[in-house]
């Protein structure tokens, strides 16, 4: 049975990873993310569920430790937002160079340096693309809500450990600070090393005598081994790209234009849409729930049928590349966005529409 709760984005997140049998979780305080370390520690899990909870001496180490216990087959997890994700990118490239299942959660502060402690959207580059070195790519979810704070945080579990790769929770400030009704899953098992040698047999558990030990390694010296691991790398991100689509759409089916807004832009933007029809604009929002794999196929179907397409984010500009990658000039893409922690009001949001879009 759900238990529901009033609390943070940032708390939920806590909550669910203790509710679905994470057996570790690494991090270090930064603002507007702290109360997911604060949390875990005021609940005590490690007395409960015997799951691990460490503050390391840093954002590199936790990291680390990250590596560590995913590469021994555990749910493991961390926590931090931009500039602490920026010390992460090292090791974010190892986990993703050796395969291995681990959930990042990203709640984005304004940038670039240490900014501001605002919420922004400012960090998709650096999680949809990539940050770190070589071709790898992370599964990213954007929540638009503390209910799916919650809820992505066993699903982020069930895709690293489907794929092998690593999951990032893409949030912001104000997702991750406000408040609101969560219903949480009932307490689920941690896995057991039995379980672990059984269904997991790259982890390193250990040797037995006479058993092989298995290695953990991003480490290819041989060039073409090297590439044909790639290629392993790029086919399973097809194979992704093909599956683990996912998107909301509002009000599109007579839509003559379109928001495409995540996180706490798309909320924004559900009250531009109220305002931009009450004005008799015909608008609806595609809202990427995945940010990779980024729902390429919906926006070149919703191409055919609006005018034009508006990218809201709290950036300068970053996802509106991706909008226009997949529509390929088909309507014009604008975008529109506040930055450095900046929020957009719904009512600018539909004045950019009509300037950018409706006024050309």
């Amino acid at each position: 049975m759900r238990e529901l709760k009033l609390m943070k984005g940032n708390e939920a997140i806590a909550h669910a990873a203790i509710r679905c049998g994470a057996d570790g979780y690494f991090g270090y305080p930064i603002t507007p993310q702290s109360e997911v370390m604060e949390t875990l520690m005021a609940e005590r899990p490690w007395e409960s569920t015997g799951m691990v909870v460490l503050q390391a001496e840093s954002e590199i180490a936790s990291i680390n430790m990250v590596y560590g216990g995913a590469g021994c087959g555990k749910r493991v997890l961390t926590s931090s937002s931009s500039p602490g994700v920026s010390l992460m990118q090292e090791g974010l490239t190892y986990l993703a160079g050796s395969e291995l299942p681990c959930v990042i959660v990203n709640v984005v502060r304004g940038g670039p340096g240490l900014g501001t402690i605002q919420p922004a959207q400012s960090d998709y580059f650096q999680s949809v693309k990539g940050g770190g070195h070589g071709d790898y790519k992370l599964i990213t979810l954007a929540p638009a809500s503390v209910q799916e704070m919650a809820d992505f945080v066993e699903l982020s579990f069930d895709l690293a450990f489907k794929y092998r790769n690593p999951v990032m929770i893409l949030s912001d400030g104000a997702i991750g600070q406000m408040m609101e009704k969560v219903e949480l899953d009932e307490f689920k098992p941690r896995w057991t090393d039995e379980y672990i040698e059984q269904n997991h047999k790259w982890a390193t558990m250990g040797k037995k005598k006479g058993d092989e030990r298995s290695v953990i390694t991003s480490v290819q010296l041989d060039a073409s081994v090297q590439e044909d691991f790639n290629h392993k790398l790029q086919a399973k991100y097809r194979e992704v790209e093909e599956n683990e689509v996912r998107f909301e759409k509002i009000m599109c089916d007579d839509a003559d234009y379109i928001f495409v807004a995540y996180g706490s832009s798309a909320r924004i933007c559900q009250k531009s849409i109220e305002i931009a029809r009450a004005k008799g604009i015909k608008v609806g929002m595609l809202r990427p729930i995945t940010l990779y794999p980024f729902p390429v196929k919906e926006l070149q179907e919703l191409a055919k049928q609006v005018k034009g397409m508006l990218s809201v984010e709290l950036s300068a500009g970053q996802m509106v590349e991706d909008v226009r990658l997949a529509v390929n000039g088909k309507v014009p893409v604008e975008h529109y966005g506040r930055f450095g922690g900046i929020m957009h009001s719904p009512g600018e949001v539909v004045e950019a529409l009509e300037q950018k879009i409706i006024g050309e």
